[in-house]
C-alpha cells in the first residue's frame, strides 16, 4: 500500500470516528428533578440535564383541560421556576413526560387529550418558541400501560409534539430488545413508527442481584445484563431503525453512610461505598463512551443518605459533593473536549482506551484501569507529557510518576496525556 493510501486510510479512519463518537462534555447528563436542583453546584459535571415532568401537573385531574404554558395546573412555572433559570445557566433540558400517576381510566379522551397536550408543550416550550427543552420523552417507565394501550398513547401524543415544533426531538420511554416488563416497553412497541421519533431511549442499572439486596457490581462485571442491554438495543437500532440516537437516560450507584432498618422492604439491601460510587460512575461513563450512545445520565444529582434503592444514588448528599461528584468534575474538566478512539486492552488485568482532541488529532489521552483486585502494572508504547489519577476530594488530582514505560493501576483510572509523533 503506498503512503499516500495509507494516509488516506487514517484520514477516513478518523472521519468515521468523530462522526460516530459523542466528545465527552456532550455524553454526560444528568437526572434532576424541578425546582430541586441547584443551578450553579452541578456546572462543573455537565451541561445536559433530564427532568423528570408529571404532565398531570400540567391539567391536574383533567387530562382535556386547555394547557396554561409556561405556566402549569400547580402553579409551577416552567419557564420561571424550572426549565428557564436551567437554559440561563448554560444547561440544555429535556423533559421525560411521566403518567405513571394516570391510570388508563382517568384519561378523558386518550389519544385526543395526549395529542392535544403534545401539540401544546412543544408549541409552548420547543427549540422553535422559548427554547426551554431540546427533547420530550413520551414515558418514563409506563409499565403499568399494556403495549397496546402504550403504543396509542405514543404515536398520539409523538404526533401533536411533531405538530407543536418539528424541532422538538422526540424519545420514546424505557426500552429493551425483549418483552416488556414492569418498568420498561419492549422496543417492538414502537416498531413502524420511526417518523414520530428521534431518540431510542434505555435505562440500565449494575444489579448483580434483584431483591431483597439489589446488590450492584462494577461495570466490567461479565455476570451483569449492564451493558448487554444497551447493546442489545443498539443491536436492535441498527438493524430495524437506522440513525436513530440511543440515549442511555439512568444508571448509578447507591453509596449510603447509613445502614438499613434491621425490618422491612430494605433490610437487606446493599449499596456501595462512596469510593466504589465513584470508581464506577466514571469507568461506565469511559465504557459508554466506547459504544454507540449518543447521551447517558446518571441518576441521580443529590440524595439525602437514605440507604434504600435510588435514595442514596446522588453526586451530592445533602447537596455536599460525594467522592463521585469530584471524579465526575475531573473526567469532564479532563476529557470534555475528548471523544473515544480505540481500545488498547480490555481484560482482567486492565483496561486501556485511547480518547483524541476534538480539534488536534496529536493530541490524545490514554485512560488505565483495573476492574478489580490489587494494584497491577499497565505497559505503556508511548511517552507521557503527564499522568493523574482520578481524584476523590476537591484537592488537586494524584500526579501520576511512571518508572520505565509501567505505571501502576488500581480501581480509580489513570489518565496518560501524551502526543502522537
Amino acid at each position: 500500500m503506498s503512503k499516500f493510501a495509507c494516509l488516506l486510510l487514517v484520514f477516513l479512519s478518523a472521519l468515521r470516528v468523530s462522526a460516530a463518537e459523542p466528545l465527552m462534555r456532550d455524553l454526560i447528563g444528568l437526572n434532576t428533578h424541578t425546582i430541586q436542583f441547584k443551578t450553579n453546584l452541578y456546572q462543573p459535571v455537565t451541561k445536559y440535564l433530564r427532568n423528570y415532568h408529571p404532565i398531570d401537573w400540567d391539567f391536574g385531574k383533567d387530562t382535556s383541560r386547555p394547557q396554561t404554558f409556561p405556566l402549569a395546573a400547580n402553579k409551577v412555572s416552567w419557564d420561571r421556576d424550572v426549565y428557564g433559570p436551567w437554559r440561563k445557566a448554560g444547561y440544555h433540558a429535556h423533559a421525560s413526560l411521566m403518567f405513571d400517576n394516570l391510570k388508563t381510566n382517568d384519561w378523558k379522551d386518550m389519544e385526543r387529550d395526549a395529542e392535544v397536550y403534545g401539540r401544546e408543550l412543544a408549541k409552548a416550550l420547543g427549540p422553535s418558541s422559548t427554547k426551554l427543552i431540546e427533547a420530550a420523552e413520551v414515558g418514563n417507565e409506563p409499565g403499568l400501560y399494556d403495549d397496546v394501550t402504550y403504543r396509542k398513547l405514543f404515536e398520539a401524543m409523538a404526533k401533536g409534539l411533531r405538530a407543536g415544533d418539528p424541532k422538538l426531538r422526540i424519545a420514546t420511554c424505557n426500552v429493551e430488545a425483549g418483552k416488556s416488563g414492569r418498568y420498561h416497553k419492549s422496543i417492538e412497541c414502537v416498531r413502524g413508527l420511526e417518523s414520530f421519533y428521534d431518540i431510542i431511549n434505555v435505562h440500565s442499572y449494575a444489579e448483580l442481584k434483584p431483591w431483597p439486596t439489589w446488590e450492584r457490581s462494577y461495570p466490567e462485571d461479565e455476570r451483569l445484563k449492564y451493558l448487554k442491554t444497551i447493546q442489545e438495543v443498539i443491536d436492535w437500532r441498527n438493524k430495524n431503525a437506522p440513525g436513530k440516537e440511543i440515549w442511555l437516560t439512568e444508571f448509578g450507584y447507591d453509596s449510603s453512610t447509613k445502614k438499613p432498618e434491621p425490618t422491612g422492604d430494605f433490610a437487606k439491601w446493599m449499596g456501595v461505598t462512596d469510593t466504589q460510587q465513584a470508581q464506577w460512575i466514571v469507568r461506565s461513563f469511559l465504557i459508554f463512551a466506547s459504544m454507540d450512545i449518543d447521551r447517558a445520565y446518571l441518576y441521580w444529582f443529590n440524595d439525602e443518605d437514605k440507604p434504600s434503592v435510588h435514595a442514596s444514588a446522588g453526586l451530592t448528599r445533602h447537596y455536599q459533593p460525594k467522592p463521585s461528584f469530584h471524579a465526575v468534575a475531573w473526567l469532564m474538566k479532563s476529557l470534555g473536549d475528548y471523544r473515544y478512539v480505540k481500545t488498547h486492552q480490555q481484560n482482567a488485568s486492565a483496561w486501556a482506551m485511547e480518547f483524541v482532541h476534538e480539534t488536534d488529532a496529536k493530541r490524545k489521552v490514554l485512560a488505565v484501569w483495573k476492574p478489580t483486585g490489587e494494584k497491577g502494572t499497565y505497559r505503556l508504547k508511548i511517552t507521557p507529557d503527564r499522568m493523574e489519577r482520578m481524584p476523590l476530594t476537591a484537592n488537586a488530582p494524584e500526579v501520576k510518576s511512571h518508572s520505565g514505560k509501567e505505571i501502576s493501576v488500581d480501581e480509580s483510572p489513570v489518565f496518560v496525556w501524551f502526543k502522537e509523533p
